[in-house]
């Protein structure tokens, strides 16, 4: 759907969502939009197969945030896409995933519908779905769980808090998105409100990228076995699921042929 206040001075705002990294799970309402783009302000997480993409007719400006590190302000980003849209640019907003999942999504709109600058949301295939694709399993199962919550690691105010005892129920299950800075808090949290410490917990590392990395382990063992892994890059927890042998095995073998 557009929302359009357009005259032809006016420039536009897409809001695309880039996917997980690979290029070749953006969609192609995606693509369209990069082929008509003149600016093109993304996310630090992006991976460079996509922004090869995204710029091939437009300039790129890397507005990323890091959590806990050095960010651009969000009222300066907002700043951003209102000063150039009122010259007239067309601008693709590229966020990580879906810019619907913690994406900041709904600031960016209300600064450029405030300035009565038309725009649209192009949804990406967020990191929990390549990630559990990455694994083998399915994010809801009959006889196992009938939701899914997908969560936040940290906010605005620090550590994010969740319903831990819901959470601690066995059979529930979670994604958590920058997840890992707060493993040991959420451990904490989920093992204080009752959480079997055997709990499958799985980590997805540069999901849907061909340096994948997939690291299963227990609540118990999870801030052990993340520090010892040595992640760096985007990772996606899952709370209450294993990987399948077999995906494990097919991660390995790929990265050997990389």
């Amino acid at each position: 759907m557009q929302h359009s206040h357009e005259t032809k001075d006016t420039g536009h705002v897409d809001f695309v969502g880039a996917g997980p990294g690979d290029p070749e799970l953006l969609t192609l309402k995606a693509l369209s939009a990069f082929d008509q783009a003149e600016i093109v302000l993304h996310d630090r997480l992006i991976s460079d197969e996509v922004l090869a993409l995204a710029g091939q007719n437009a300039a790129l400006v890397d507005v990323g945030k890091a959590g806990f590190g050095p960010s651009w302000k969000q009222e300066d980003i907002d700043q951003l896409l209102v000063e150039h849209a009122l010259r007239g640019k067309r601008i693709v907003r590229l966020k990580s995933g879906d810019p619907t999942v913690f994406g900041r999504l709904d600031e960016e709109i209300e600064a450029v519908e405030a300035a009565g600058i038309p725009w649209r949301i192009i949804p990406g295939i967020t990191a929990a779905s390549a990630a559990v694709a990455g694994i083998g399993q399915s994010l809801t199962r009959r006889g196992r769980n009938s939701s899914i919550r997908f969560l936040t690691g940290h906010d605005m105010k620090g550590f994010a808090d969740h319903d831990w005892a819901a959470l601690a129920r066995a059979g529930s299950v979670a994604a958590i998105y920058m997840g890992k800075k707060s493993a040991r808090f959420i451990q904490g949290r989920l093992i204080m409100h009752g959480a079997d410490r055997a709990t499958p917990v799985t980590l997805v590392e540069n999901a849907s990228r061909p340096d994948q990395r997939i690291l299963p382990t227990t609540l118990d063992r999870l801030p052990a076995d993340l520090a010892a892994a040595e992640m760096d890059g985007p990772a996606l927890t899952f709370y209450g699921l294993a990987p399948r042998d077999a995906a494990q095995a097919a991660t390995e073998f790929n990265k050997e042929l990389a």
